[in-house]
């Protein structure tokens, strides 16, 4: 299938993050089949050959994360994609390109868990994405998409993010995102021009030495090393935070949410508003950088905050960091690919708010 400019189509989230890598310049997939992600490597399977790029399906997902090392050290644009399990196993080498400070786009397409879990979605990789999975003290940037269309837009960002400070960069969605269908546009041409990277490893052309590592022997260089690194991700946080903040001003609740939880969160402000209750919502975009200054603000005139997720609880541990205790911070969660209904957030706000009256909460309940 071929994108034409401003023409929408209708695609899962699966098929636009691998359409929109492939506009976004992105020539070498690596991957191994896991569902629920699986649409990726077939669309990334068909679409690569037609560009004159290399997809490869790999042995394993080790093996995968590790030839996207070797794509990366050489300049070019490159992803894989998987799932639960198989983010897991690649958590070392992904620790070795943060290491190398090697630019590359990660789709986590999550799934039910822990083990092999089901294929259910879920949002119980916040903590492998946003507090570094491998080892040694590294971040990768982590988007959330909440749509189809947003999960396109933040591809062709995630490739540019890389690029810009030479990290690993995360699309952190589900399953449920990564099966629906929705109307998608590419709106940006293909990329024919990619940012030059003096460092790559680009054979002998006559340029000074290049060399990509993550070893450092000699004593002090690797402390030096890491320092430098704390600096890079302390400009990100500073520039690269992304949040979207709707009905905040007058609200007394504040629902916080992510993903496919935000799109259940807006739907359950909507429906509390017309019955009086005043409820906002805060969805971050960045789960790394994470938002913690708009909290922080919020927290300041809201009464309290609800964090909904589809785990035990891992986001709002980094929103009760934000607010440090100014106001309550409630939590209504789903695991095992258990998905919460406006219903069920509703009822648990009823026990945080005082009620209007029990007319109202009873019609709101059965809306």
């Amino acid at each position: 299938m071929k994108s034409s400019l401003h023409n929408k189509q209708l695609m899962t989230g699966n098929e636009a993050a691998a359409e929109a890598a492939i506009q976004a310049g992105c020539r070498f997939y690596y991957g191994y089949p896991i569902t629920p992600q699986n649409e990726i490597i077939n669309h990334m399977a068909m679409r690569m050959p037609q560009v004159g790029g290399t997809f490869i399906q790999a042995e394993s997902e080790i093996a995968a994360i590790n030839m996207l090392h070797g794509s990366a050290a050489a300049g070019a644009r490159v992803m894989t994609s998987s799932s639960g399990p198989g983010i897991s196993l690649k958590q070392e080498g992904i620790s070795y390109l943060a290491g190398s400070e090697l630019p590359c786009v990660i789709v986590n397409v999550q799934r039910g868990g822990p083990g092999l879990g089901d294929i259910s979605p879920s949002q119980a990789d916040y903590f492998q994405a946003v507090k570094g999975g491998g080892h040694g003290d590294y971040r990768m940037i982590v988007l959330a998409p909440s749509s189809v269309q947003e999960i396109a837009d933040l591809v062709y960002d995630a490739f540019d993010l890389a690029d810009k400070y030479r990290n690993p960069v995360m699309i952190l969605g589900d399953a449920q995102l990564g099966q629906m269908m929705e109307p998608v546009e590419f709106y940006k041409p293909a990329k024919t021009y990619l940012p030059p990277k003096k460092w790559a490893l680009t054979g002998a052309d006559g340029r000074p030495k290049n060399v990509i590592k993550s070893f450092y022997p000699v004593k002090g260089e690797l402390e030096k090393f890491n320092r430098r690194l704390q600096k890079k991700y302390r400009k990100i946080e500073e520039t690269e935070v992304r949040y979207e903040e709707i009905n905040t001003k007058d609200a007394d609740l504040v629902l916080v949410a992510y993903g496919t939880c935000a799109r259940i969160s807006r739907e359950v402000m909507n429906k509390a508003s017309k019955i009086g209750y005043r409820i906002g919502l805060l969805r971050p975009i960045t789960l790394w950088p994470f938002p913690k200054d708009a909290l922080r603000r919020l927290s300041q005139r809201v009464r309290t905050f609800m964090v909904v997720e589809m785990s035990a609880g891992q986001m709002v541990e980094d929103v009760k960091l934000s607010i440090l205790g100014r106001c309550p911070v409630h939590f209504y969660g789903r695991m095992g690919g258990g998905v919460p209904s406006t219903n069920e957030i509703i009822n648990n706000i009823l026990e945080v708010l005082p009620k209007i009256n029990a007319a109202d909460s009873v019609e709101m309940i059965e809306i």
